[in-house]
């Protein structure tokens, strides 16, 4: 029986305490299950999704057209039984705040997030942590149960002190600080006893729960000491017992421990023992695009729409589009006095927001003319930033060489910090030119998520040496690079493309037309010529 199907199981029989789950995968056939065990509908929450629409607001048409406050409730009031979130890893932070505060103050909905995001994309921590569940549902096996004697049965069952004991202290040995997986372990072990008729929870129940609820959000994992086995008299009861033969809570925490132990994956226990699974933090940049063009920026005129999610409305040019309208509105409706504005009458003010443009340079330090690249690189950069302050735009440095590529001076835009990053850089080595597009296109979309505008600019002959594994392979580098280029073009990022060698038919400019940059051939490239053309790419 899979545990994922057991966490469904579970979920539909107490959704109330358990609140939800994150799911990985395909989802179809979780979804379907938990809609049928629990006999509850399902409302969809694309990541797009309105502020107003999800939390609700007055309805400014309606409002005028009855001369009364009408109230849109919105999702969040309306919804009952599953919230399916889909697309989670992109739900802007305010609106997954507005969730999780309705979620605390006991929402009836019980959260599904379908997370579909890759590498460190995934749904917001907020959310996370409310939920009882983080499952991979890709190989998910139905089970055919019935939950109705069960959910009878759940009000009744019980607790004992050693097993609530036995599972607070394997949270905390686990390093979950916050109260809530331990609770939601509780709700869950309880579940797993009515699930199986019993009407108190027993150590199987809590090592299910310690394996579903705690083991996916394990942040650290305790050493554990070798100590010497002492000999317990004769005629005393074993320490690890009490009195009526159960283990004590110390006991089934390090028993509990062991179950979560084996449950997690290969490789999984070492990157824990060395606090490699710390969660990362979104930065919210999504939140902050979106709002672009409602609030901020230079006036851009007016268009027809509804004063939601921030937008202002324009009086003026509202009053101006309801205005040929009023005979005609008077004769159909005379008993309502003064202006009749609808609907189709709003006018919402637009706003152009200039974005900053972050000048991403990858320079090759390699070879034997790494020391004049680098010399052209840094001067191009602090000529660059001259420009850069007055349009308060940023600059950033990549030199790849060796097996690797460094990010040597972040996206900034203060010459002085420049200056000093820059003093001392090292050169000569192999060419690894598929790890200086890797580490670009990490920092351009760094950038994007921050709501601004990457331009990568290479500096190379093109001739790529080292592979993606660190060996020297000409050929494999090649292919590397090339696959790399083809990678950087789908993600859409402008790049300028400046070819150092002394021919224009050379592994430069077909890396150029792979990535879809523009090519510049300057094989006597000066800091005064890099810095004018990328000044020209920049305000283009």
């Amino acid at each position: 029986m899979s545990e994922a199907a057991l966490a469904c199981a579970l979920l539909a029989l107490d959704p109330t305490g358990l609140k939800g789950a994150v799911l990985k995968g395909d989802a179809a056939a979780f979804l379907s299950a938990l809609k049928q065990l629990s006999g509850r509908t399902c409302h969809r929450v694309p990541p797009h999704i309105g502020i107003d629409r999800l939390a609700g607001a007055i309805d400014v048409a309606a409002t005028l057209k009855s001369g009364a406050p009408v109230h849109d409730h919105g999702l969040l009031a309306e919804a009952r039984g599953l919230l399916l979130l889909t697309s989670a890893e992109r739900l802007p932070l305010d609106r997954a705040a507005l969730i999780a505060a309705a979620m605390d103050h006991g929402a009836p909905f019980t959260v599904i997030a379908h997370d579909e995001g890759i590498d460190d994309e995934h749904a917001p921590m907020i959310l996370i942590e409310r939920v009882a569940f983080l499952l991979d549902v890709s190989t998910y096996e139905p089970l055919d149960i019935d939950i109705g004697a069960a959910r009878a049965l759940l009000p009744s069952v019980v607790i004992p002190d050693r097993i609530t004991e036995g599972l607070c202290q394997t949270a905390l040995a686990l390093g979950l600080s916050s109260i809530r997986p331990a609770v939601m372990a509780l709700r869950a072990a309880r579940a797993a006893a009515a699930l199986d008729g019993r009407l108190a929870v027993d150590d199987d129940d809590a090592g299910l729960a310690a394996r579903l609820v705690l083991a996916p959000r394990a942040v650290t994992y305790p050493a554990v000491e070798d100590e010497p086995e002492q000999p317990a008299p004769q005629d005393q009861p074993d320490p690890g017992d009490t009195e009526d033969g159960a283990p004590t809570p110390q006991d089934l925490a390090d028993r509990l421990l062991d179950a979560v132990k084996a449950s997690l994956p290969e490789g999984l226990l070492a990157a824990l023992e060395r606090n490699l699974r710390q969660p990362a933090s979104r930065s919210g940049a999504g939140a902050v695009s979106q709002k672009a063009g409602l609030r901020r920026g230079r006036p851009a005129g007016t268009r027809q729409g509804e004063p939601k999610n921030g937008a202002r409305l324009s009086l003026i040019d509202t009053l101006r589009a309801a205005a040929p309208w009023q005979p005609l509105r008077r004769r159909s409706n005379p008993v309502r006095k003064g202006l009749q504005v609808e609907k189709p009458d709003f006018r919402i003010r637009r706003f152009k927001e200039k974005r900053e443009t972050t000048a991403i340079f990858a320079v090759d330090a390699s070879g034997s003319a790494a020391l004049h690249r680098m010399a052209e690189a840094k001067g191009a950069v602090e000529l660059l930033l001259a420009d850069c302050y007055v349009r308060r735009d940023r600059t950033a440095l990549i030199a790849f060489r060796g097996k690797q590529a460094e990010l040597l001076l972040p996206p900034t835009r203060s010459l002085q910090r420049a200056k000093k990053s820059l003093a001392d850089l090292p050169g000569g080595g192999g060419t690894p030119l598929a790890a200086g597009i890797e580490q670009s296109m990490l920092v351009a979309d760094q950038v994007r998520r921050a709501g601004g505008v990457p331009l990568i600019v290479f500096l190379t002959d093109g001739k790529a040496n080292i592979a993606r594994d660190g060996t020297a392979d000409r050929a494999a580098a090649l292919r590397d690079a090339e696959a790399a280029a083809r990678a950087l073009r789908i993600a859409g990022v402008r790049t300028l493309m400046i070819d150092l060698s002394d021919t224009r038919t050379g592994p430069a400019r077909r890396l150029a037309e792979a990535m879809g940059a523009d090519y510049l051939p300057l094989p006597h490239a000066d800091a005064t010529k890099i810095s004018a053309r990328v000044n020209a790419a920049m305000q283009a």
